[in-house]
């Protein structure tokens, strides 16, 4: 890690930065994370495709590992994930997961799904070059609202700024507690 952490708080050294190194900043980042979960009208798999592709540029381990549908549960502790992205139709199977990388090919995606992932691939590579491809733009346009293209734009800031403070810290090599591979 890129921090020091006490041996008793290693197991989630998120959760000790969030407590004692940068307490209102890293609560108003958990709230930004927990809002994109809660109140994303995006479909499922549109919402998992753009959020595991960030994952994959980003290099956070825990990203790329989690499915909102299994450990969502976690991030809410007590509440569960009624009322979150997860009510927002079918999860994706691990076919779905591995076939990101190759969004561009791959027969399992529809458009609007493409352009999700297409849309988070530029955003946290290329910003510049995104916002002022015209051709792109009336694709997403024709295909998602105002309001769906601002959830989506907001949804992957939060997993580009967050997951790149996550890994860059080193804050990925523990799985924090609501993974399923930390109930293993």
């Amino acid at each position: 890690m890129r921090i020091d952490v006490p041996a008793a708080q290693a197991h989630d050294p998120y959760g000790y930065a969030t407590e004692t190194l940068a307490p209102e900043i890293m609560r108003a980042g958990g709230a930004f994370s927990h809002a994109v979960y809660r109140h994303s009208k995006l479909s499922l798999r549109e919402f998992e495709g753009a959020r595991a592709r960030t994952a994959e540029i980003n290099g956070c381990v825990i990203c790329q590992r989690f499915r909102a549908a299994r450990d969502l549960g976690g991030m809410f502790s007590g509440t569960g994930t009624r009322g979150t992205v997860v009510d927002n139709g079918p999860a994706p199977d691990e076919a779905f997961y591995a076939a990101v990388p190759e969004w561009r090919t791959s027969p399992l995606f529809s458009e609007r799904e493409r352009l999700a992932i297409e849309f988070a691939e530029r955003f946290a590579v290329e910003p510049k070059a995104l916002a002022r491809d015209e051709a792109f733009w009336a694709k997403a346009r024709a295909a998602f609202s105002d309001a769906e293209i601002a959830d989506l734009a907001n949804s992957v800031a939060s997993w580009v700024g967050l997951g790149r403070v996550a890994h860059v810290l080193g804050f990925d090599e523990v799985c924090l507690p609501f993974t399923a591979e930390a109930a293993e």
